[in-house]
């Protein structure tokens, strides 16, 4: 990755040009460096980033929420990690309060990612377990506390004790070291409701084993491979759910809703102090192999993020 002068883009009718403050640094991100995401065709083809923060620039013909020199943060198919970034009026969010700029960067493709999988597709409800895996990624710090916040039991997985430390500070009830510790084994009296898996691979079995009788297992990525063996017969028996989501191709009407249950859901746990943002590292935009080198270590706790001013 290099950085390139472009022109700067101009908003269609719906859209608005953010003035981008910083940009949000996610796991897609690295797949599309490597080939392996090809990004929507209505989205820049070869700048990454889905998520950023920033002022409101210029807006197109039609839009009526935003005005020139808003605060937001965005959810993007693309082209965020830039000094301009075009994002359709929908998928904007005020910043909350008392939250930077920076930090604002690291919230969308996260709570828009965590509402729809855990509380729509997953149907979490207060009193129920929930076991999220890779607890200190931003998917996990934000699943940890949104759903402790909404009354949850939560378990998690983390890669060391620092990182299961800092799931526990979070809100988590009970954070297993993975490296060290069977999740399996730990959780196997407990039972769980609903799984958020980014792991995939051999975690599918432990997961479904682990589900209580009307659970739900929902997949966002499947790092550890797609495919997996399971008992029909014990899924139906069970009344077990097994689902999962992109978000990045779905309809701008679908994330537009998706936009919208964010605003009433999580941004008031925001003002009610009852989450916050953890943002680990901030690169300059021209650091950004530097930033993606980082995510792939797997280090970090918490988000890294891209920042347009040195």
């Amino acid at each position: 990755m290099q950085l390139q002068q472009r022109p700067v883009p101009v908003p269609q009718a719906n859209e608005v040009l953010v003035k981008v403050v910083a940009a949000g640094i996610n796991r897609p991100d690295v797949a599309q460096r490597k080939g392996g995401y090809p990004p929507p065709a209505n989205a820049p083809q070869d700048i990454p980033g889905l998520e950023v923060a920033g002022y409101i620039d210029t807006v197109g013909n039609n839009v009526t929420r935003w005005q020139v020199g808003d605060a937001v943060c965005a959810l993007l198919p693309g082209g965020g990690y830039a000094a301009y970034a075009i994002a359709h009026e929908t998928h904007c969010l005020p910043v909350p309060e008392n939250i930077s700029l920076i930090d604002a960067a690291g919230l969308p493709e996260t709570t828009f990612t965590v509402w729809h999988n855990v509380f729509q597709r997953g149907a979490l409800q207060p009193g129920e377990h929930f076991l999220v895996h890779g607890g200190t990624s931003g998917i996990g710090i934000t699943a940890i506390q949104v759903a402790k916040a909404l009354g949850a039991t939560v378990f998690t997985t983390a890669g060391s004790l620092a990182k299961c430390q800092a799931c526990l500070q979070l809100g988590a009830d009970i954070a297993i070291n993975y490296k060290t510790h069977n999740f399996e084994e730990v959780l196997k009296l407990k039972g769980v409701d609903v799984v958020l898996d980014m792991i995939g691979g051999d975690y599918i079995a432990k997961n479904t084993r682990l589900l209580r009788d009307d659970g739900r297992m929902v997949f966002i990525n499947a790092m550890k491979g797609g495919e997996a063996a399971f008992n029909a017969i014990d899924i139906m028996r069970r009344r077990l759910t097994i689902t999962g989501s992109t978000l990045r191709n779905r309809s701008l009407k679908f994330k537009a809703g998706v936009a919208k249950a964010v605003e009433e859901n999580i941004w008031p746990l925001f003002q009610k102090q009852l989450i916050k943002t953890v943002t680990y590292k901030t690169f300059p935009l021209a650091d950004a192999a530097l930033a993606h080198q980082l995510m792939e270590s797997s280090e970090h706790i918490g988000k890294i993020i891209l920042t347009t001013e040195n």
